[in-house]
């Protein structure tokens, strides 16, 4: 059962990721890029470069940008606006396929509660045919009631007020 349920996820995620728009696959592969340690790597280098370059520490390079390096200031800020941006639609599509199987695994949970409740009413059955009385065990009696999914779903919701 185990292997089975690994593949519907994986196949849930596949065909998630199959019907992403452009700008989601676009967002996913620059997040991807970018957030790798190549990036950071290179990104540090560049701007020691350039602060090292706008210092005037090497005297062939003519400085171009003086302290408070105000056009680095700019760069890096836009640079973070974009990657964060970028971060943040992956991380909405991802945030979407979460909520899916958040909502596939409750219903499975209900499914699997209301099969549950069944096989107890049919063993208590049996039990009663073999004539073994349960009658008195009140957390049997407790179980073999229907969960008021209503209720449990007004609770939460009074907790997330």
């Amino acid at each position: 059962m185990k292997k089975n349920t690994e593949r519907i996820i994986k196949s849930f995620e596949a065909r998630a990721n199959s019907k992403r728009t452009t700008s989601e696959k676009l967002a996913d592969m620059m997040t991807v890029r970018l957030g790798s340690m190549i990036f950071l790597v290179v990104n540090g280098a560049w701007f020691l470069l350039w602060i090292v370059v706008s210092l005037g520490l090497i005297p062939s390079l003519k400085s171009f940008d003086p302290f408070p390096f105000g056009l680095l200031t700019m760069i890096v800020s836009l640079e973070a606006i974009f990657l964060s941006i970028i971060v943040l639609i992956s991380q909405n599509r991802n945030s979407k396929i979460d909520d899916m199987r958040e909502e596939i695994s409750l219903q499975i949970a209900i499914i699997a509660e209301e099969e549950i409740t069944k096989m107890m009413e049919l063993q208590v059955m049996i039990l009663k045919k073999h004539g073994i009385d349960v009658s008195s065990d009140k957390d049997l009696k407790q179980m073999l009631q229907s969960t008021d999914k209503s209720y449990i779903e007004n609770e939460l919701e009074k907790e997330f007020k």
